[in-house]
């Protein structure tokens, strides 16, 4: 027997819902319910609470996705699951696709070592203060990166303490006695041991990364690879990858062997060479890289944050690699998984044609405004008609606002906004900050727009 589901929405919106659910043919019966109110998007569980005295049998009710309030206690009072559904009503046919997946990006395999390149010059204090970010920001160990003939007196707190706060630690150096003296202080890996240097891995317990004796000395890398599997000892390889025009694809084909020839050896990629020396969106390259690491079990990788445009490189990987391996998992292309990762575009940007704006547009019968963006431009509508442009500035003197300060600034807003995301490609909701993805910190950037807006204006959702 089919599932029956109770759409609840408003009287805007009831056409197109209806004509939507059509067109889908789903495999489960449904009614739909206007719920006594114009816009959707103005509905609350108290609401729903009042108005709504027949269920119509449903086995579940779906609200619209602005719907605000407690629906978990409403879901009990009435004796049946009450969801949200997607914020914009053309979504529909994706949400009861996705429902059926549910990717789970809960589960990754690749570790991250983030490093904090300049250590000998920071101090404890800031050390842990990085470290407390990276972590939060889904990093797995913390990367004491030393600095060529600089002294490091507080080499030793520094992993002790990170030790004491519960962090994974690795040290980061060429030096000999960096290494040692990082090991014997409690460091978990040490970055990097080669053929000459194998001896530091007999006096310490710290699980050494193995690199070439030489660059691109594949051959040195093997015969490390035979020592240390000889001692039972554990150990992580890194082939070295180069920047771009300076190795990169050479440096890729060289984890491509190393793979081939050891199938069952744990290896790092430091993808910081690609991250921090392209000046190129980091969330691309993440996205790349960590799909590079998937196909060739690359179980490491090494992640720092030193260039401005880098700001994100940890946060964008730990994603990524939910990503991958969610991907991997089901056997299926990395899309439609999660959108973290498109900071600038969006998968479908502009849910409504011109033609289903203008005939929205012709609902209206209040003075508040609502603003769309379609594939043409911004489009602005009340009672009084609708006005479309691609610069904000051309609509300003047909709006009648010059009066209202108030109201002229929240339609500046949230022009400037529909502006930038028709010039993007990325979905503008009205009343709603933009989705950059996980290149920010949304919550940081959130602001109650309604302590602004005046009373002429409402929201357009339908």
């Amino acid at each position: 027997m089919s599932e029956h589901i109770l759409f609840l929405t408003g009287k805007l919106a009831e056409k197109q819902l209806r004509n939507i659910l059509e067109k889908m043919r789903p495999d489960f019966t449904y009614t739909v319910y206007q719920l006594g109110l114009k816009v959707a998007a103005l509905m609350t569980a108290d609401m729903i609470g009042r108005r709504l005295t027949d269920t119509f049998g449903a086995d579940r009710i779906l609200v619209p996705g602005r719907c605000r309030g407690d629906l978990e206690a409403l879901s009990k009072i009435m004796g049946l699951p009450i969801e949200r559904g997607p914020e914009e009503l053309k979504d529909l046919p994706e949400y009861f696709g996705k429902a059926a997946q549910k990717p789970d990006l809960s589960r990754y395999s690749v570790k991250i070592f983030a490093e904090i390149v300049d250590a000998p010059n920071v101090s404890v204090e800031e050390v842990v203060k990085r470290a407390c970010y990276y972590k939060k920001n889904g990093a797995d160990v913390i990367d004491i990166g030393c600095l060529p003939s600089t002294d490091f007196p507080h080499l030793e707190e520094i992993i002790r303490t990170l030790k004491q706060e519960g962090f994974t630690v690795s040290i980061d150096s060429l030096d000999e006695n960096d290494l040692l003296r990082g090991g014997k202080a409690g460091a978990d890996y040490m970055l990097s041991l080669h053929e000459s240097t194998l001896w530091i891995a007999d006096e310490v317990a710290a699980t050494p990364v193995l690199i070439p004796e030489k660059h691109e000395d594949l051959a040195s890398l093997d015969r490390a690879i035979k020592v240390m599997q000889a001692k039972n000892h554990a150990f992580i390889v890194d082939p070295i990858l180069d920047p771009l025009h300076f190795g990169f694809t050479q440096s890729i084909v060289r984890y491509h062997e190393v793979r081939k020839n050891h199938p069952d050896v744990e290896i790092m990629m430091g993808v910081g060479n690609i991250t921090e020396l392209t000046h190129a969106d980091t969330a691309g390259m993440n996205a790349l890289m960590l799909g590079i690491c998937s196909e060739l079990d690359i179980n490491n990788i090494l992640a720092t944050e030193v260039s401005k445009h880098a700001c994100r490189a940890i946060k964008e990987a730990d994603l990524a690699r939910r990503i991958m391996f969610a991907s991997k998992e089901y056997d299926t292309l990395p899309k439609h998984i999660d959108p973290g990762l498109m900071a600038l575009h969006e998968i479908s940007p502009f849910p409504y044609s011109l033609e289903e704006i203008r005939e929205l547009a012709g609902q209206i019968r209040d003075p508040s405004f609502r603003i769309q963006n379609s594939a043409e431009g911004l489009h602005i509508f009340n009672r009084d008609g609708m006005r479309s442009a691609t610069d904000p500035f051309d609509l300003f003197p047909k709006l009648n606002i010059e009066n209202d300060g108030g109201h002229a600034f929240y339609l500046g807003v949230e022009l400037a906004r529909a502006e930038i995301a028709w010039q993007l490609g990325k979905r503008y909701t009205q009343d709603q900050t933009l989705n950059w993805g996980c290149a920010t910190d949304q919550a940081e950037l959130t602001v109650d727009l309604h302590t602004f807006k005046p009373s002429g204006t409402t929201l357009q959702k339908k």
